[in-house]
């Protein structure tokens, strides 16, 4: 839209005043500024419009809108920095898609996927107010494309003002000319790129509104939106009587909320939200087992052949040492693996099974070492073992554990030095360990997302696991499900991809696995060079492949950074998930680096050929939490063309981790793991390879280590 120049210098006049409001009042508010209620996208925000307010520092929300037009939005947010906050959201727009088959102008409900993103970058104070910049939809086919810029203030403790400028859908109406022309967007086209030709183009529209709570539960908002809802009025018949919008929100609790919404003189609708902070467990602390206290050593009078040493010289003493430590350790889920022993010092080899946190299992053994060693032993070193593998060695005085057991963890992280594993020849393994077997009946679902023929269907049923560890290092493994019920097989979907079909015809795993096998493999774990870990898997690596997996990794104990390389050798399975597979086989593999930035962020790229030939790179960033939570985003860049891959355009998801033990408030090495892709098509696939090395060894490394130590006396 075009307006005069007199025309312009009104609305910039209101753009004017409206800031000038939001700057004027001074207010005390922390930095940054926290906003509890969220806008019709699930971001913070009035009711359409954005705010500048971000939400607690790490908190996810789940949030689903419905209009009584049919519009939907579903939208997982994630607070990924105090001032950055990131969005995805599955859409049901109705009537913007052209209907196949139907004659010309005959529309159809639009199933949209999109991404947002928002840096609030500048902080409230005494004059100024809270001001971010967002993109919206900045990946995909732009149905909700728009940038803008806005600032909120706080009048006082109950009232916030937001004023802002937008593009895009936010300055669709009564706006003025901007800068460049704004692209038309094609619905029906592949999407799933970067929009960035159009940001920050186009028209630009004013927008502000209020937010009033009532009280710490009931908050009252209104605004003047700047959308104008343009495709809506043209194709879907939508009468936009108003541009003032009002709503009410009500805080159930501090994890659930409810708002209702009148919008344009036109729609009615609700928003319920789930608010997950991984900061905050549903469980309350130390509900878990009680660790056996640090036993101080008798006085010498007490016990003089034990503080001599002397007992060292009886062949018998270790073993029965040995024994004990291993019964000990037995009953808190832990396994000593392997002991060495002298008159002072004595180093345990020992593998958790029970504790997320790797400092809280490393503080369990030496508590238990300090009630089963001599006194004249002063050393201990605890070595953390994974698949067979030492990773590293925690070395303790035992007069500081004495000392400083009622004190802070970190207070004792100051006496312990974190190492790489050193040689022990005179490590003693403790008898009976190999063969083990383990094995477990389980409920399992899995679901299916995004299908706009049923966005959600779902499967359930039972899986036994079963485990077979033959020898150091040496893991026989399988799992087999059976569905008992569910919706999966009623999907009519065939994958339309133009390229190798290596990960588009999942539906057809999923249609066709009953009683299916979903991995059963043969692993080898070693340490061939210091700082060097190797694994070497065959078998049926997964539910769509079988071959042989070999993988290298560099990771010193205290380094940042991991370099490691995989090879790969697979062939496709047949869709019934038994023991055939199809004729397509594959060469793939991946060069890697891993880099911990600190703070919880950790990166990692990937570069290599993928299942369908393809050549490429895969960058993620993971923010990762001191209890073991972790949220994750990805792409991948390959040679294959967009026009190839189809819809999407690039592969690329959100990953998210849920430590079992947050969940129930029971100790546990197990997580509940989840990744979410726009689509699952053929390019960037990777094979799903269980036990990679990264992942096995970093939890037992410095980095680790030294974010969890809080935990050490738990």
């Amino acid at each position: 839209m075009h307006r005069t120049r007199k025309g312009k210098r009104r609305l910039f006049g209101v753009v004017a005043t409206a800031t000038a409001a939001v700057a004027a009042v001074p207010a005390g508010h922390a930095d940054p500024m926290i906003g509890l209620s969220r806008n019709t996208f699930g971001m913070p925000g009035l009711i359409d419009m954005p705010s500048a307010e971000v939400r607690p520092d790490g908190e996810l929300g789940l949030n689903i809108t419905a209009l009584n037009d049919g519009t939907m939005r579903n939208t997982l947010t994630f607070q990924i920095a105090p001032r950055l906050t990131g969005a995805f959201r599955y859409s049901r727009v109705p009537g913007l898609m052209p209907k196949k088959g139907a004659p010309a102008g005959t529309y159809e409900a639009l199933y949209d996927r999109s991404f947002d993103i928002r840096w609030q970058f500048l902080e409230e104070g005494p004059y100024m107010p809270a001001m971010a910049v967002g993109l919206q939809d900045f990946i995909g086919t732009g149905v909700y494309s728009s940038e803008y810029i806005v600032a909120t203030k706080a009048l006082n403790d109950r009232l916030r003002v937001t004023a802002g400028l937008g593009w895009g859908r936010l300055g669709s109406h009564g706006g003025f000319s901007g800068w460049g022309t704004r692209p038309v967007y094609d619905y029906s086209s592949t999407g799933g790129k970067f929009n960035s030709g159009s940001w920050f183009k186009g028209d630009i529209a004013p927008f502000f509104g209020l937010a009033y709570a009532l009280n710490d539960k009931v908050t009252l908002k209104a605004e003047y939106s700047s959308d104008d809802y343009v495709k809506e009025t043209q194709l879907d018949g939508f009468n936009r009587r108003t541009s003032v919008n009002f709503a009410v929100d009500y805080r159930v609790s501090e994890v659930f909320g409810l708002q209702l919404y009148y919008m344009y003189g036109e729609k009615v609708g609700f928003q319920l939200t789930r608010n997950i902070n991984p900061h905050s467990p549903p469980f309350p602390s130390g509900i878990e087992r009680a660790p056996l206290p640090v036993r101080p050593r008798p006085p010498v009078s007490a016990d003089p052949e034990g503080w001599s040493g002397a007992w060292s010289a009886d062949p018998t003493a270790q073993p029965a040492i040995q024994g004990v430590l291993a019964e000990s350790l037995a009953k808190d889920g832990q396994i000593l693996e392997s002991m060495s022993l002298s008159a002072t010092r004595a180093e345990l080899r020992v593998r958790n099974e029970t504790y997320a946190s790797q400092p809280q299992a490393i503080g369990h053994v030496a508590r238990m070492a300090t009630r089963a060693l001599p006194p004249s032993v002063e050393t201990i070193v605890v070595t953390s073992v994974e698949k067979g593998m030492p990773v590293s060695s925690v070395t303790f005085r035992r007069s500081d554990l004495e000392k400083y057991e009622n004190t802070r963890a970190a207070e004792m992280l100051q006496h312990v030095a974190i190492t790489g594993v050193q040689p022990d020849p005179a490590q003693v393994r403790t008898p009976g360990l190999y063969p083990r077997f383990q094995w477990s009946l389980t409920p399992y679902a899995e679901a299916s997302i995004f299908d706009p023929d049923d966005p959600f269907r779902v499967d359930f049923g039972a899986q036994i696991g079963a485990r077979w560890e033959l020898a150091q290092g040496l893991i026989l493994s399988g799992n087999i499900r059976q569905k008992a019920f569910g919706s999966l097989s009623d999907s009519t979907r065939v994958s339309n991809s133009v390229v190798q079909h290596v990960r588009s015809d999942l539906v057809e795993y999923q249609k066709h696995g009953d009683l299916a096998l979903q991995h059963l493999t043969m692993a080898y774990y070693t340490q061939p060079a210091e700082n060097l870990y190797g694994r070497l898997t065959v078998g049926y690596l997964e539910r769509m492949y079988g071959g042989v997996s070999g993988e290298l990794l560099w990771k010193p104990v205290d380094s940042r950074l991991a370099l490691g390389i995989e090879a790969n050798w697979a062939k496709q399975r047949d869709f019934d998930q038994h023991f055939g597979f199809q004729d397509y086989s594959v060469a793939t593999g991946h060069a890697s680096a891993y880099y911990d930035f600190g703070k919880g962020y950790v990166g990692e790229l990937d570069v290599g050929r993928y299942l369908a030939k393809d050549w490429g790179a895969t960058v993620s960033l993971d923010r990762e939490f001191e209890n073991g939570w972790r949220v994750g985003a990805f792409a991948t860049i390959t040679d294959m063309s967009s026009n190839d891959f189809g819809e999407g355009s690039f592969d690329k998801g959100i990953r998210i981790t849920i430590p079992v033990a947050w969940t129930t408030g029971k100790p546990s090495v197990n997580t509940l793991q989840t990744t979410i892709r726009p689509l699952q098509r053929d390019g960037g696939a990777r094979l799903d390879v269980d036990g990679r090395l990264y992942e096995t060894v970093r939890g037992a490394q410095a980095g680790d280590m030294y974010n969890q130590w809080g935990r050490f006396w738990r």
